[in-house]
């Protein structure tokens, strides 16, 4: 099944979402099944990562956001913190060589400037090599939380708005988009949240309003291609109306193949 051929055969390649956003949770659990140490659970997912941000490209997905760091994780121990920093690094300058050979481009959303000085090297260096590329956009989200996003847009606009280069009736959905961390990104057409839980943890509040959810019990760890390609066809067996019936959805569809 992890054959790019098998996996295309059972999708319908017209509709594959445009963005996939994914909370990769699952890794300090799938350690712990084996009595290894968190770290290494972390270690064994930037496999995962590597698989499916390679299946991604290949199927012409054109965004893919990976939750990676969120706001909330510095208050893990700090041995962890450190290691996952390290991890971080490591794998950026690892991975970079590769992301620009399949023509992947990284965008780094979230705090950066809250990282050590040595992962926002790596991480600036990452998103430098791999800014001429123009197939999948690689979102990575590190010290990223949806609230501080929504916080520090409304600080943007109210910023704006004493300058008097705003009239608080003139700000739009638009205007608050335009202030995101995801500016220029299209929305999420599937959210995907691997180890079982069921919730988005702070995690693009405002961009997964109308985003599709698929929860998945598999540990981020053990997410193959076979995972990945089962979640995209049940994706794919959805119906998203946003807000409207099915009879106009369907009527928008017929239109939109004439």
């Amino acid at each position: 099944m992890d054959d790019i051929k098998e996996i295309t055969e059972r999708l319908d390649m017209d509709r594959l979402p445009v963005h996939v956003a994914i909370i990769m949770d699952g890794n300090g659990r799938w350690a712990r099944k084996r009595a290894m140490l968190r770290t290494e659970g972390h270690a064994e997912g930037v496999n995962s990562v590597n698989r499916i941000t390679r299946l991604a490209s290949d199927l012409g997905i054109r965004f893919l956001t990976l939750y990676a760091f969120s706001t909330e994780n510095w208050k893990r121990p700090r041995e962890e913190v450190d290691a996952l920093m390290h991890l971080i690094g490591w794998t950026i300058r690892k991975e970079t060589p590769d992301l620009v050979k399949n023509n992947v481009r990284i965008h780094l959303l979230g705090e950066i400037d809250r990282l050590p000085e040595s992962v926002r090297k790596d991480l600036e260096e990452g998103r430098r090599a791999t800014s001429g590329c123009t197939g999948l956009n690689l979102n990575i989200c590190l010290s990223y939380s949806s609230r501080w996003e929504l916080t520090n847009a409304a600080r943007k606009i109210a910023s704006l708005v004493e300058k008097g280069e705003f009239k608080p009736e003139d700000i739009t959905e638009d205007t608050v988009a335009s202030m995101l961390s995801t500016k220029g990104i299209p929305d999420p057409d599937l959210l995907i949240r691997t180890g079982g839980e069921h919730r988005i943890s702070n995690f693009l509040l405002w961009q997964c309003a109308y985003s599709e959810f698929y929860f998945t019990p598999v540990l981020w760890p053990d997410f193959d291609n076979k995972a990945f390609a089962e979640a995209l066809a049940d994706y794919q067996n959805r119906e998203r109306r946003f807000g409207m019936t099915s009879d106009q959805v369907a009527e928008k569809t017929s239109e939109s193949t004439e």
